[in-house]
């Protein structure tokens, strides 16, 4: 098997990092699946400083992770909310896996303190690799990395 060589530069992994790899994005991005919308929302559930969340928030919604749409409360000035894209649902099961490993690892000795199941049924949700054919992979070792030929 031929070792595979990946530039740094052109490492999907690296890039994918840079967007979304830090601890408070990963939080905002939790709180965006759970449903919740709002700065003061965000900010008092991950705990992360004014200015971090600003910062936070308006690198996922030029990256189109999150969109901002306008609401307002009666009697208050117009604010916006965050809403997941296409593009950021499709992280969901980076955050799963996330979640999985962690419930495995550094988990509470109480135990994970969320389970995720399946709204039709109530059956465990959870992230599994399945080749294109339909077989599931058991590890890393049955993953054979192909090189793009232009690298």
């Amino acid at each position: 098997m031929t070792e595979v060589h990946y530039l740094p530069a052109d490492c999907s992994i690296g890039r994918t990092l840079a967007l979304v790899g830090e601890r408070w994005t990963m939080l905002v991005l939790r709180e965006a699946f759970r449903g919740v919308r709002r700065f003061d929302d965000i900010r008092d559930n991950t705990g992360a400083p004014r200015q971090v969340l600003s910062a936070r928030l308006a690198v996922l919604v030029e990256h189109e992770i999150l969109r901002r749409e306008p609401y307002q409360v009666l009697g208050q000035r117009a604010r916006q909310e965050y809403k997941l894209t296409r593009k950021g649902m499709d992280l969901y099961p980076v955050l799963v896996s996330l979640m999985q490993w962690g419930d495995r690892y550094v988990a509470d000795p109480a135990g994970p303190p969320v389970r995720l199941t399946h709204a039709g049924c109530g059956a465990p949700v959870g992230v599994t690799l399945r080749c294109a054919d339909g077989h599931l992979l058991d590890s890393a070792r049955e993953v054979h990395p192909i090189e793009r030929s232009d690298v």
